[in-house]
């Protein structure tokens, strides 16, 4: 029973980072990586790669797909972005493999903090008074 209640958890995490990343192209970590440390118990390096290793087929492959039959994928963006990605990824990943759990948590809360100011922020000043 126990069994069933955690795959249970694992995929409605992973159905609530599916309809973000989907619906406001987010790339689920910010879903999976508080889900995966605050219901499942992963601490934050397990969480981050697990996250990373979650992701990366299904975002990667399904959405873009969907995306590109639709004429919304520029390929040579894609690319060129994608090679900072991979080694911003890469370095960024050897040193928070290096940092203590709470301060890479603090590190984390601290980045959704300001990307939520930023998002209030930006709808605000575009909405009519």
């Amino acid at each position: 029973m126990a069994a069933d209640i955690h795959i249970i958890l694992l995929l409605l995490i992973g159905l609530t980072a599916g309809i973000t990343s989907g619906l406001f192209g987010i790339g689920g970590g910010v879903i999976v990586v508080p889900a995966l440390v605050l219901i499942m118990g992963f601490s934050v390096p397990s969480a981050i790669g697990t996250s990373l290793a979650i992701l990366l087929p299904p975002v990667g492959l399904a959405a873009v797909i969907e995306y590109s039959r639709h004429g919304n994928v520029d390929l040579k963006t894609a690319i060129i972005v994608a090679l900072g990605l991979f080694t911003g990824a890469w370095i960024s990943a050897y040193f928070a493999n290096r940092l203590p759990g709470p301060w890479l948590r603090v590190a984390f809360g601290v980045f959704i903090i300001c990307l939520g100011i930023y998002m209030i922020y930006g709808a605000l000043k575009h909405t009519p008074v």
